[in-house]
């Protein structure tokens, strides 16, 4: 399969050089069925109140970070690996935008503008898809596992609650999101707050 002009990564040794890691569509494909899983749970009536407050918060760190990787790595590659695909990925970048600011002003799980956050968030995961689809068919497995590899050290790095006016384009998102970043894990450290899937499982604190 031959090279598609994709952002800057580190060389590689030569076209056989496999780097170990996962795939960026592979993590991007993982992430959705995760995103809508907290998406059913967090809307489903039956789900006890504090359950779902803390599945809200899990889910508003998880969209958050998703989709500073997403638009720190994979629309880049998008735009540069499928010309045809530039203004769906501006579409995207748009929405981006509506469904962080809508997190934003979530007052909690009885909001009635959460139903139209699970909306946005089921159409983001969609739209997504059907770029992730003709990625994988142009893109080698090696650019795609080194992206994987540099989507994983963004959401390391990336915010747990909305920022909607943050940059979405490099290379300012790749500079301002980590410093954001770093103050929400602080007050997310302070408040106990809960951003992780694995949070869901530990007791709240005394």
């Amino acid at each position: 399969m031959s090279a598609v002009p994709l952002p800057p990564l580190p060389p590689s040794a030569d076209d056989a050089y496999r780097p170990g890691g996962r795939s960026m569509a592979d993590l991007a494909d993982t992430e959705h069925r995760q995103l809508l899983a907290l998406v059913d749970e967090v809307t489903d009536a039956t789900v006890a109140p504090g359950r779902r407050r803390e599945v809200l918060q899990v889910l508003t760190a998880m969209v958050s970070r998703h989709l500073s990787a997403e638009e720190q790595y994979l629309l880049p590659t998008v735009r540069a690996a499928l010309p045809d695909a530039t203004a769906r990925v501006e579409r995207e970048i748009a929405a981006d935008a509506t469904l962080l600011t809508a997190l934003k002003a979530l007052a909690g799980p009885d909001d009635p503008t959460l139903a139209d956050v699970a909306a946005q968030v089921r159409r983001h995961v969609t739209a997504v898809a059907e770029l992730v689809t003709p990625l994988r068919e142009v893109a080698s497995d090696a650019e795609l596992i080194r992206l994987g590899n540099r989507w994983e050290i963004a959401e390391e790095a990336a915010p747990t609650r909305p920022h909607p006016g943050t940059p979405a384009t490099p290379p300012w998102n790749r500079i301002v999101e980590p410093a954001v970043g770093v103050v929400d894990k602080l007050r997310d450290a302070v408040t106990g707050r809960r951003t992780q899937l694995a949070d869901l499982n530990r007791r709240p604190r005394q």
